[in-house]
Parts: C-alpha cells; structure tokens; sequence
C-alpha cells in the first residue's frame, strides 16, 4: 500500500511538472519575438529590419519587437546575439561586416560558430562620389589625379568603404589616404565641406545631396549598377575590377532547435517576396536580395577568408 501510495504521488508531480514544461518547438512562437540590432534608430541597417519584421509577424502570428544596440562597429550586438538562449525568442540582426571584416581589425569575442544563421535579408548598395563641383567626371579622372604624385584623401567611417578605396589604389598605383569619421552623414558633410574629395556611401546618404546639386556620383561600388538609379555605371564596367558586397543577415545563438530556426528562415524570406517589402527597400536604395540561414552562413565564412587575404595584400593587416 505504502508503494502504491509513493507511486501515485510520483506520478502526481509528473502530471505538475508536465504543466510547467516549455511549450514544444512544433508550438513555436506562443510570445513575442526581440530582434535586436546593432545600428542606431534611423539608419539605413535599422530601417530596412524594421520594414521586413512587419510582415515577418504576419506569418509568425506575434509582434516582433526591435530593439537597438549600437557600438563598436555593430560587433557589441553581434556578441550579445551568442549569449542569448536559443529559444528563438531574442535573435538579432547580424551583418557581413561585424562577423567577415571587423574581426580582422578588432579583438571580438565571437567566431561564425557562434551563431544560428536564419538567413540574408538585403544588401548595402555604395557608391562612389565627389563634389558637384570637383574636375573628377569620372573614376578614370579620379585615378589619374591621384597617380601624379598627389594623394587624394578619402572620408569614411571604417570597413568596407575604406577597403574598396585601398584596393583601387593599390590595383592601380593610385595614392588615397582615408580621414576616418564617425558615421555615414559625417562623410558625407565632411565631402561637401571640401574636407575630403571623395567618399564610399549609400544611396540614402547620397542621393538627397545629387539631387540637389552638391554631390556627382562617379560609380557603383556594388557588384551591380543601383536598382534606384539603373544609368549610374558600376566600377567593373568602367574598367576597375573593385566592389563590395555587405549583407544583412539574421541569426540566433547557436544550438536553436532547427524547426525554430526553420520558422524564422520560412517567414524571413516569405516576407522579402512581398511587392511592398521590395518596393520601400528600392525607395531607401537598398538592395532586396536573399539568402537562406545556410547560404548566409557560407557567405560570412567564406566572406571571413576572403577578407583577411585582401586585407594583408593591401597591408591593412599583418602577414
């Protein structure tokens, strides 16, 4: 009687344990969703996973609630992403730079093996600019001056605009020297200011001052011309075999569960399908393209590699 009695209470609290239990990876997600990014509010990085997490909810069926963590070049919310649980429930928006170039330049915490890759949800389009006023018309013009003898100093706020700069230079003995700032708009200023005469930026830093009048674009520093502005060539085709090609992807910690991640991946590229989601990233200049978790988690290793051997070759690093 004694055991029969010890049996139903063990089974008892197997019942209540049973009740406390998380809900299964199949019931996923039952709460809200955090994304949290490593760019302030505003930013091109920021607007672009604020627009596709609106209709990720949709197919997710919770909110998706993002939260900014800028900071040392995005790598601080790349190394916060890894220490969350793998539940799915807070993830973040992990770029090419922080994991394939910045580690090169700075000391982090993290490696690729770190990380649940979800997928890639857009690319950063750049391009090359000058004053309206400047006698470069052209990338060609802009070399030239710079392989007289004359070093020609360039804005930017860190990798990759400054890479693509150093690899121009060095393919063809042009001499630039970069001025580093803060942010994309302080380059930007700093052009228009005659501080510098020439910089790597964005179409949404650009762009505004183009059309005014302030700014000439000379090229495309994306693999491709610009979807927004299909007559702007791209470096490749005017001769210069330079580009650069920056991903925004998302990602987990490791260890999630795959029908987890599978869900996120699932509504993270139904949401890059829809005719909205492809039109307001044209408007912002930026490039609606995606990846799966595994191909962006190949990307950024491959991206790591690659990286590291164009950096040496340009001296930005040691052998």
């Amino acid at each position: 009687m004694i055991k029969k009695r010890i049996i139903k209470v063990f089974g008892g609290l197997l019942v209540s344990v049973g009740v406390v239990l998380p809900a299964a990876a199949s019931d996923y997600p039952t709460r809200p969703i955090t994304m949290y990014t490593g760019y302030g509010a505003g930013g091109v990085g920021d607007v672009a996973a604020r627009i596709v997490t609106k209709v990720m909810e949709k197919d997710l069926g919770v909110p998706i609630i993002v939260a900014n963590r800028p900071g040392a070049q995005a790598t601080l919310n790349a190394n916060l992403v890894t220490r969350h649980k793998p539940d799915g429930y807070e993830i973040g928006v992990v770029t090419f730079a922080p994991l394939a170039i910045v580690p090169h330049l700075l000391p982090v915490t993290y490696t690729a093996d770190d990380f649940t890759f979800i997928g890639g949800f857009g690319r950063n389009l750049y391009g090359l600019a000058v004053r309206a006023d400047s006698p470069y018309q052209n990338v060609s013009d802009l070399v030239e001056a710079a392989k007289k003898g004359k070093s020609i100093f360039f804005g930017a706020p860190g990798a990759p605009n400054n890479i693509a700069m150093f690899e121009l230079g060095k393919k063809t003995g042009a001499q630039f020297e970069q001025v580093l700032y803060k942010s994309g708009h302080e380059t930007v200023m700093a052009l228009i200011g005659g501080q510098v005469e020439a910089i790597i930026q964005g179409p949404s830093e650009i762009l505004p001052h183009v059309e005014a009048g302030r700014l000439r674009l000379l090229a495309s520093v994306s693999p491709s011309r610009w979807p927004i502005k299909q007559d702007l060539p791209t470096m490749l085709e005017q001769g210069f075999d330079v580009q650069i090609s920056s991903w925004q992807g998302l990602a987990g910690p490791k260890g999630m569960d795959p029908t987890v991640a599978a869900s996120l991946e699932k509504a993270l590229l139904d949401a890059m399908k829809d005719p909205e989601v492809i039109d307001q990233y044209e408007k912002m200049g930026f490039d609606a393209v995606t990846m799966t978790g595994e191909e962006y988690g190949k990307a950024v290793r491959k991206g790591y590699e690659d990286m590291g051997n164009a950096m040496k070759e340009l001296g930005l690093i040691p052998n």
